[in-house]
C-alpha cells in the first residue's frame, strides 16, 4: 500500500515520535515498515534513511528491514538499508551482490558502510568476546511482576464514574457477576505483540484471589468474541496413537506415495515451517465425546481437502489472497455442521498443497501450506449464553462487563473492521442487555483502539484498561477496588461515531490502485477535533481520579519565546479530595492566527503525586520547537512572529489558566 502524505504531515505528526525517540534515546537499531511512502518502498527510500534519519537527525546504528519487508538488492542498500531481514537473505544473494558491483550498480564503498554498521551491532551486543548462542531466559523476579502490576493499573484511564460507583469496597459489597472476557486475560495484542508470557492472570481469577468466599461471584461468557472456530484438538489420536494428528510431508503433489517425514502435530492447526515440501497430510482418529449436529469449520493457504470416514467435507481449490492474515488467525473460514456419535471413531484426514512460488506472493509465505481445522460441540455453539449472563447480572449487586479485542482481532498486519466491538457489536449488546438489568454496570474495555461505546448514557462507570500485561487481572482489580487511584490520561482522542473520525472517507484508501491518501493532512486527533469538538467523546488528555485536583497558575507578565529563550511555565496543584492520587498537568501552545494550523497544540506535561490535602508547585518548560511548523518549500522548521497563548489544564478541553508570550520576528532552523 502506498500512503501518500504531505510533507508537512510527514514531518509535524508522523515522522515525530520517531524523531523524539532517535534523539533522546540514541537507539540501536530501526526497522523500515512494509509499506511505500509517497511512491517508495521504505526500505528503499534514500530520504528516510540517509537523509532524515542520518544526515538530520544523526542516528549512528543499524537500519534493518521489517520481516520480508525488503523489496530489492541494489537499491536498498543505495538507500542505506543495512540488513535484510530475516536470513538467509531473499534478495541480498551473494551472486546477485557480486554482479550488482561489476556492473558498477553498486560500489565496495556502499558493501562496506553497511556491513560496517552490522558489525558494530555485533560489537555493541558483546557477540565478538562471546559468539556462543544463549539459549533464552525466563526473568520472573517478584520486583518485575510488581511493576507489571503496578503499570498496568497506573495506565488505566478511568473515563466515567457515575455517583462515585468506583471503587468498590470489598467491605460492603455481597455479590459480584462478572461477565464476558472476565476469565481471559487480554495481556497483549496479537501478531508480534503476542510475546510469551510467563503466567497470565484474568479478572475472575483476581477477584477470587482478593475476595475469596466473602463475596459472590458469579460468572456469565454473554458472547463469543471467537473469530474462527476454537482449532480441533480434544479427543483426537494420531495413527500411531498420540493426541493430534500424523503428519506426513511430500516433494510431489502425489500424497498416496511414500512421504519424504513423518512427524506429528498435535492439533488441527499447521503452518510449514523451515522443512520446505510440495504438499502434506494429516491424519487422525476423532473420537467426540457428546453426540450431536457439531459445528466444523475449515481454511487453508492453497487448495485443500478434508475428507471424514471417507466423505469430502470441505474442497478448497483457490490461494488465499492474504496469507499474514491466515497466520494470524483471521482467515475466513468455511463452516458447516456433521453429525457425529458419542464414542464412535471418526477418521480425518486432511491434504494441501502449498502457495506458489512466485512474486504474486508475499515473501514469508512463498511456497507455504497451511490448514486450520476449527471444532465447537453443537450445544456449546447454540447454548443462550447471552440470557445466562443477563440472569447472573440481574442478581447481583454489582455487573462487571469486560470486553474488548482478543489477540485475533487487533493485531498487525490488518485494520480494525469498524469501531464497534467484535463481533459485530455483539459486545455491545451484551453491556445494554446488562445495564438494562443492573443499574450498578461498569464496563471494562480492554483495546489498544478507541472503541464507539453505544451504552455510554446506561452504564455507571468505563474503565479503559488498555492491554495491561501478564498481570492484566490484579492490575484491573487494583483499579476497581481502589488500591490504586487510575491516574492514566488518554494518548488519543475518543470519537462518537467512525463517520466523526478526521480519515473517514480517506482510508484505508483503494485496494484495487492501492493508494490511501492523507487529505486529513496535520488535523489528526485533537487538532481535528478542536474545529469539531462535537463529534468527539472523549478528548485527549482526559482521565477521571477517584480525588479531585485544583490548578492555579501564576500570573507572569509576557514572555519572549526565541532560540536562545524557553519560557517556563509555572503552576501549582493540589489534592482537594480525600484520597491520595496523581495528576497531569498539561500545557497546550495555541497561535493567535489559526489560519492554516491546529487551534493549539501539547507542549509539555508534568504528573505530580500527592497526599489529600497536598500542593506542589510545578514547572513545564516550553521550548521554540514547540511553536514550530514545518515550512514545505524550504524544507525547514519556522517559527512565525506573532502573540501565541499557553494554555495550562487538565486536557485538551479543560484549561484552568493561560498565560502569553511574543516571538517578535520569524525564525527557522534545520531539521
Amino acid at each position: 500500500m502506498n500512503s501518500n502524505v504531505s510533507q508537512r504531515a510527514l514531518r509535524e505528526i508522523y515522522l515525530k515520535p520517531f524523531e523524539i525517540a532517535v534523539k533522546a534515546a540514541n537507539p540501536w537499531a530501526v526497522m523500515t515498515s512494509y509499506n511505500l511512502l509517497n511512491g517508495t518502498h521504505a526500505d528503499m527510500s534514500k530520504y528516510l534513511i540517509q537523509d532524515v534519519l542520518r544526515e538530520q537527525w544523526g542516528f549512528k546504528g543499524l537500519v534493518m528491514s521489517d520481516w520480508g519487508g525488503t523489496n530489492s538488492a541494489t537499491e536498498s542498500l543505495l538507500a542505506g538499508l543495512d540488513l535484510e531481514m530475516p536470513g538467509p537473505a531473499n534478495h541480498r544473494k551473494i551472486p546477485d551482490i557480486k554482479a550488482a558491483i561489476e556492473s558498477g550498480k553498486l560500489s565496495e564503498q556502499t558493501i562496506d558502510e553497511r556491513v560496517l554498521a552490522v558489525l558494530e551491532l555485533v560489537k555493541k551486543a558483546g557477540k565478538f568476546e562471546n559468539p556462543e548462542e544463549v539459549e533464552e531466559q525466563a526473568i520472573n523476579r517478584p520486583e518485575d511482576r510488581a511493576l507489571i502490576r503496578r503499570a498496568g493499573a497506573q495506565g488505566a484511564v478511568l473515563l466515567k464514574n457515575e455517583n462515585g460507583t468506583l471503587p468498590l469496597q470489598a467491605e460492603t459489597v455481597k455479590s459480584i457477576a462478572m461477565l464476558g472476557l472476565a476469565k481471559e486475560s487480554l495481556a497483549h495484542g496479537g501478531g508480534s505483540a503476542a510475546v510469551n508470557c510467563h503466567y497470565k492472570i484474568t479478572p475472575y481469577e483476581a477477584f477470587k484471589s482478593r475476595l475469596g468466599d466473602t463475596v459472590d461471584l458469579a460468572y456469565g461468557q454473554g458472547v463469543h468474541t471467537f473469530r474462527t472456530l476454537p482449532i480441533l484438538q480434544e479427543n483426537l489420536l494420531s495413527k500411531d496413537g498420540k493426541p493430534g494428528f500424523t503428519l506426513s510431508r511430500f516433494q510431489s503433489k502425489d500424497t498416496s506415495a511414500v512421504p519424504e517425514s513423518v512427524d506429528s502435530c498435535p492439533r488441527g492447526k499447521w503452518l510449514s515451517d523451515g522443512t520446505p515440501c510440495i504438499a502434506a497430510k494429516l491424519e487422525g482418529k476423532f473420537c467426540p465425546s457428546v453426540s450431536g449436529s457439531h459445528y466444523l469449520a475449515f481454511s487453508s493457504l492453497g487448495p485443500a481437502t478434508v475428507i471424514i470416514n471417507g466423505k469430502k467435507i470441505f474442497d478448497v481449490t483457490k490461494y488465499d489472497d492474504d496469507a499474514m492474515r491466515f497466520h494470524l488467525g483471521g482467515s475466513v473460514q468455511e463452516q458447516v455442521q456433521i453429525e457425529f456419535e458419542k464414542g464412535k471413531e471418526y477418521e480425518i484426514i486432511v491434504e494441501a498443497f502449498g502457495l506458489p512460488t512466485g512474486d504474486e506472493v508475499f515473501t514469508l509465505f512463498r511456497g507455504l501450506i497451511g490448514v486450520q481445522l476449527g471444532f465447537m460441540l453443537q450445544e456449546e455453539y447454540e447454548r443462550d449464553i447471552l440470557t445466562e449472563a443477563v440472569e447472573a447480572a440481574k442478581a447481583a449487586e454489582v455487573a462487571v462487563v469486560f470486553v474488548g479485542n482478543t489477540t485475533a482481532w487487533e493485531t498487525e498486519g490488518q485494520d480494525q473492521p469498524s469501531m464497534n466491538l467484535p463481533v459485530n457489536g455483539s459486545q455491545d449488546g451484551l453491556i445494554s442487555a446488562v445495564a438494562a438489568v443492573n443499574p450498578n454496570t461498569i464496563v471494562v474495555n480492554s483495546t489498544g483502539v478507541a472503541i464507539a461505546m453505544p451504552w455510554l448514557s446506561s452504564v455507571k462507570a468505563v474503565i479503559q484498561s488498555w492491554f495491561p500485561g501478564q498481570e492484566a487481572g490484579n492490575s484491573i482489580a487494583d483499579v476497581i477496588f481502589g488500591t490504586v487511584n487510575p491516574s492514566g490520561r488518554l494518548p488519543i482522542s475518543i470519537p462518537k461515531t467512525i463517520e466523526g473520525t478526521p480519515a473517514y472517507g480517506n482510508f484505508p484508501g483503494d485496494m484495487e490502485s492501492l493508494q490511501v491518501h492523507y487529505r486529513e493532512d496535520i488535523y489528526i486527533g485533537y487538532r481535528f477535533f478542536d474545529k469539531h469538538p462535537e463529534k468527539v467523546q472523549f478528548p485527549f488528555g482526559f482521565g477521571l481520579s477517584y480525588t479531585d485536583f485544583e490548578i492555579r497558575t501564576t500570573l507572569q507578565k509576557q514572555s519572549v519565546l526565541s532560540k536562545e529563550n524557553s519560557i517556563n511555565v509555572h503552576a501549582s496543584v493540589k489534592n482537594v479530595g480525600a484520597v491520595a492520587g496523581t495528576h497531569v498537568v498539561q500545557v497546550y501552545l495555541a497561535p493567535s492566527n489559526t489560519n492554516d494550523r491546529p487551534d493549539k497544540t501539547l507542549a509539555g506535561f508534568v504528573k505530580v503525586n500527592l497526599t489529600s490535602g497536598e500542593e506542589k508547585a510545578v514547572t513545564i518548560k516550553v521550548t521554540y520547537e514547540s511553536a514550530a511548523i514545518w515550512d514545505e518549500s524550504a524544507g525547514l522548521w519556522k517559527v512565525l512572529m506573532g502573540d501565541y497563548k499557553l494554555l495550562i489544564g487538565s486536557s485538551s478541553q479543560d484549561f484552568a489558566g493561560s498565560q502569553t508570550f511574543v516571538v517578535e520576528e520569524t525564525f527557522t532552523y534545520q531539521p
